[in-house]
């Protein structure tokens, strides 16, 4: 008997602790989410897609440089 009542006194006790930790949480999530903050992977992703986009860039301009030495000759 006792036993059960020590068991209910607990369940009881941890019902609140549950409902603040997820409310609590919800709160932290939609905090995060007003922030405007980004993951590390999307900071990951996005400094790849530069790292490729400056590379293009610079074949690109070695291409132009080529073709104006190839104009700059025929004249």
């Amino acid at each position: 008997m006792i036993e059960t009542l020590l068991q209910a006194i607990l369940e009881q006790i941890d019902q609140p602790k549950k409902d603040i930790e997820h409310n609590l949480r919800a709160l932290l999530n939609e905090a995060v989410a007003k922030m405007d903050i980004v993951s590390k992977d999307e900071i990951e992703r996005q400094k790849t897609a530069l790292n490729n986009a400056n590379l293009r860039l610079t074949e690109l301009q070695q291409q132009v440089q080529a073709l104006e030495e190839l104009i700059k000759n025929k004249k």
